[in-house]
Formats: C-alpha cells, sequence, structure tokens
C-alpha cells in the first residue's frame, strides 16, 4: 500500500495528493502551480499501513513519537516534537504515533515506555530512545 497525504494550496485553496517519497519536498499546485511547502507540524498515524509506507518510502530520516493522551511526560514533549517538525521541515518527517490507537505499532517498535522515540533512515531503525528529550537532541538525531 502506498500513502498519500492531502495538501491544500495556500494560493487557491485546491487540494494536491503528495506520495509519502515526496512529503519533505517542497511540490507544485496541480490547479495554480504555487509552492506546496513541506509539512511544518507532525504527521498524525492513521494506520500501521501508512505508517510502513512513510517509514519505507521516505527519502529523508523520520522521527516518530510514540505517544498517548493520558501520558504527562508526553504533553510536555509534544512542544519540542513540534519545534523538530518545523525546523527541519523539508530535512525529515515527523509522525506522532498514539500508541492507545495502534498498540501494535508501539509493541511492534519497541514502545515499552513513553515518549519513546524512534529514527528511521531507508526504513531501518537507527535510533530509538524512550523519555523526555528536548528538540536539540532530536535534531542532532536527524541531522
Amino acid at each position: 500500500m502506498s500513502y498519500s497525504q492531502i495538501r491544500t494550496c495556500s494560493a487557491c485553496g485546491a487540494s494536491n495528493r503528495v506520495p509519502a517519497r515526496h512529503l519533505a519536498s517542497t511540490g507544485r499546485c496541480g490547479s495554480c502551480k504555487a509552492p506546496l511547502p513541506p509539512p511544518t507540524a507532525p504527521i498524525d498515524v492513521d494506520s500501521a499501513a501508512s505508517f510502513e509506507a512513510i517509514v519505507r518510502e521516505s527519502p529523508v530520516p523520520v522521527l516518530v513519537d510514540f505517544w498517548a493522551a493520558w501520558c504527562g511526560p508526553c504533553r510536555m514533549a509534544a512542544p519540542e516534537v513540534q519545534r523538530v517538525a518545523q525546523d527541519m521541515a523539508g530535512r525529515a518527517v515527523v509522525l506522532k504515533v498514539d500508541t492507545e490507537a495502534h498498540p501494535g505499532l508501539a509493541a511492534q517498535h519497541g514502545a515499552r515506555a513513553i515518549p519513546h522515540f524512534v529514527v528511521f533512515q531507508g526504513g531501518q531503525k537507527v535510533r530509538e530512545q524512550s523519555g523526555l528529550v528536548r528538540s536539540a537532541e532530536m535534531r542532532r538525531w536527524l541531522e
């Protein structure tokens, strides 16, 4: 299965389908040809299939934040993760996986304690760490 994100053009309001392999790229609106910048916010994972497609197809590193709404440290980490997504737009993709909605993904990727962060490069896990982490450290993982 292949994943596509829908991005709305800020110039004309048209919806544009962006495949996983181009999530970190600046594309062009299919209607007005205005630039479609890469996402500056974490992408909420909606299924195991979309997670696997993004991790497998991304040409840039992928940072995954495994979290839960009831988790205090996860709520503290959220602005740090947001900052990384904004700072690394175009150079990395940032995903958020709700462990309550996707317990299978959490178990598959070793998220025994949350927040749990995993970095993938070329579809392979290259780093993981549990606990609260500052955005500067996360950026170092991705550079």
